[in-house]
């Protein structure tokens, strides 16, 4: 199977009932390579026929996929995860040609994809019922835990293998069947590699439809199909909300994963080396392109000075450039517009008062320099390939305020505003003035007073003496205020996934009033 799993494949068909088929239509979507801005593949750009006929196969292979014994669904999803941890080598390359992702981001990638799959496998035998007794005489009270019917999953191109892998695992292990719409800049490992897996792994046929397609073309036919019980997706507010209401008015479950504007809190008693090394990671991991990396920096005056310092020799050091090259640290983000909008943000930032302490540009592709984050230039004037350059420079920002355009915003980048508070009261303040509270970090000199920063921040993850980028499959992930509905990992996307029915048995012949 690896040759199917090279960049170098044919990817150009859907997968529906168990088949590789073709589109109806005629248009295809181009994918290409972050690094190289070299077309890498052509995928099919889905219809609302395509997206009928995956949702045909999904209902009526569902029907016979429910009563499947435990034991058969847990081990599917135990061979998906011995196929995510054989097949590390080919879908770590993927990532990197479809998603600009470096080789600790493929690796992490995997190692969240096949944990998820892991845990979903103990789903099935985790699926029991109750009695209850019953205040009616003779009256027995049965409660079972059953199947929705079918999931639609739609994923987000920022990490798309383990945000897909966590609602398509957990879906088929209880009992559903999935139709997963994956993000267009991503399609292959957000989507038609979960096909290939899922098929090796002797998934019976319709279990898992993969169209893939614009979401401007497909997004509402796949949400609002009658035939769709779940949706879960990973994406932005603004199109969280349209998600919620196009779901909602079909009756869908609804479990949605949003954006984030996540804090790093530093107290004047912290360990700024640990501080920054956390913030470090938790910032220009994977480009600052993750929902959950630190968005803001919240530093007490007194070690303010000393950790925009530390934060900002640390930034100039991180090797930048190609994500194929296996030192790179910070590699392309996904496309022009996000580059734009994010240097648009740190020009804002700058222009209302900021100091813009390194990054804020483009980087060339081609390196110069001794390829870390130093090089960084002016790609729009230097005449050697910056302009078209996805590579952005780690960027560090003093002197920023709560209401500047980096820190208010979701910036999706390799940014580090860095916001001066004067007490651990006013740390709080700063952090919850968001609309946003999907997970955050603090540090603040031993754990006990970490906890108690940690329970006043309004955010659905915290975490203390670390940074906000965490993921374990067996611990509940979810995010409160507009960073979310729902929750993924553990129980908590069972209970997503399935639906309580309740029977009851009368023994004893009833007696009513009339």
């Amino acid at each position: 199977m690896p040759d199917t799993l090279s960049i170098d494949a044919d990817w150009n068909a859907f997968y529906i009932d168990g088949e590789w088929t073709e589109s109806d239509g005629d248009e295809e979507i181009s994918v290409q390579d972050p690094s190289s801005r070299e077309e890498i593949a052509r995928v099919p750009a889905g219809t609302e026929a395509d997206v009928d006929a995956a949702f045909e196969a999904a209902a009526a292979a569902q029907a016979e996929w429910r009563e499947a014994p435990p034991i058969e669904r847990e081990r599917v999803a135990l061979e998906v995860a011995n196929l995510l941890q054989e097949y590390e080598d080919e879908i770590v390359d993927l990532l990197a040609h479809e998603a600009g992702g470096s080789r600790i981001m493929g690796e992490t990638s995997v190692q969240i994809a096949a944990d998820q799959a892991m845990e979903a496998a103990t789903l099935p035998r985790r699926m029991k019922g109750e009695q209850v007794d019953s205040n009616v005489p003779g009256k027995e009270n049965l409660v079972r835990r059953e199947p929705q019917g079918v999931v639609t999953v739609i994923s987000p191109w920022n990490f798309p293998l383990n945000l897909s892998g966590r609602a398509v695992a957990p879906a088929i292990a209880t009992g559903n069947a999935v139709v997963l719409k994956p993000a267009s800049n991503t399609p292959i490992t957000g989507g038609l590699l979960f096909a290939k897996l899922y098929e090796e792994a002797g998934l019976p046929d319709g279990l898992l439809n993969v169209v893939t397609g614009s979401g401007s073309e497909i997004g509402d036919p796949v949400v609002a199909h009658p035939e769709s019980d779940v949706v879960a997706f990973t994406g932005s507010t603004p199109v969280g909300r349209g998600v919620a209401t196009t779901g909602g008015e079909n009756l869908s479950v609804i479990a949605l994963e949003l954006g984030g504007n996540n804090g790093h809190i530093v107290t004047a008693d912290a360990d700024l080396e640990a501080a920054v090394d956390s913030a470090v990671f938790g910032t220009f991991v994977h480009q600052g392109q993750v929902c959950i990396s630190i968005n803001r920096h919240i530093v007490h005056e007194d070690v303010y000075d000393e950790y925009v310092d530390r934060l900002t020799d640390r930034a100039k050091s991180l090797p930048v450039g190609s994500a194929h090259d296996p030192d790179t640290v910070v590699g392309p983000v996904i496309d022009e517009s996000q580059r734009d909008e994010m240097l648009g943000y740190v020009e804002e930032t700058v222009e209302t008062g900021a100091t813009l302490e390194t990054g804020g540009e483009k980087v060339p592709m081609d390196g110069g320099g001794d390829g870390n984050a130093s090089d960084a230039v002016d790609g729009d004037s230097d005449g050697d390939g910056g302009s078209d350059s996805l590579l952005v420079a780690p960027t560090v920002l003093s002197g920023v305020t709560n209401d500047m355009a980096a820190a208010s915003n979701e910036h999706f980048g390799p940014i580090a505003p860095v916001i001066s508070v004067s007490s651990i009261d006013e740390a709080i303040e700063v952090h919850n003035d968001t609309e946003y509270g999907l997970s955050g970090s603090v540090h603040a000199g031993d754990v006990g007073t970490g906890m108690q920063i940690a329970e006043r921040m309004e955010t659905g993850m915290v975490h203390v003496n670390d940074q906000p980028v965490n993921d374990e499959a067996h611990v509940p992930f979810s995010g409160a205020k507009a960073s979310g509905v729902g929750s993924y990992n553990s129980t908590d996307i069972m209970n997503e996934m399935t639906e309580k029915k309740w029977i009851s048995l009368q023994h004893d012949r009833r007696e009513y009033p009339f």
